[in-house]
């Protein structure tokens, strides 16, 4: 038998090896709940339980808010920009900031994205299809007062090459939001929240 056959064969018999390791290690996957309220970062991206973080503290200090000025104003909320180099869904934020605000009573909230859909609706109200006492009745919707809005941005440092086991990342995110008088349009609330996160990872390895 030739030097080139058996190494051949000697190269099948690994790579079958291999492939049924791979096999039985995904075979043996399982999966396990997580407590949504802990903190398990993989690595120095953003997760969900920096989504929390920032609600909780964000949502709270607008509730302290209004409780000084002793009123229940009406917001419409213009969402939150994404700034940084990943694909977040800031969507996510706005809407259980919006969530912590309607269920305190204590803000009247606009829903923006259906305004598209009232108008319709009482475009067809109005066709003679709904009996006139049955029709929305025009002029009756909330004007906002303020305006909620804010910013994410981030920043990220990695480490300078050099011979070393592990690299290591820092990231910085920088969550501003604002509530703007939509009568004077001067800021009337602003507020922040920073995470800074280090992960590190072997060089080799997965």
């Amino acid at each position: 038998m030739s030097y080139f056959i058996r190494n051949a064969r000697r190269f099948s018999l690994l790579t079958s090896i291999a492939l049924g390791v791979s096999l039985g290690i995904s075979a043996c996957a399982t999966t396990r709940d997580i407590d949504p309220d802990s903190s398990i970062h993989y690595d120095a991206s953003y997760d969900f339980s920096d989504k929390k973080q920032i609600v909780n503290h964000l949502s709270q200090n607008l509730l302290d808010y209004v409780d000084l000025n002793n009123s229940r104003p009406v917001l419409i909320s213009y969402g939150i920009g994404n700034e940084t180099s990943e694909h977040i869904n800031t969507g996510g934020i706005s809407d259980d900031i919006r969530l912590v605000l309607v269920q305190s009573g204590k803000y009247q909230l606009i829903n923006e994205s259906q305004r598209a859909n009232i108008q319709s609706e009482t475009g067809f109200q109005k066709t003679g299809a709904v009996a006139p006492s049955q029709r929305i009745a025009e002029g009756r919707q909330l004007g906002a007062d303020y305006i909620l809005a804010g910013t994410l941005r981030s920043i990220v440092k990695d480490q300078p090459r050099q011979f070393r086991l592990n690299k290591k990342k820092l990231v910085h995110y920088s969550l501003n939001l604002e509530l703007t008088d939509t009568q004077t349009g001067a800021v009337s609330w602003a507020d922040k929240v920073e995470i800074a996160r280090e992960s590190s990872r072997p060089i080799i390895g997965w």
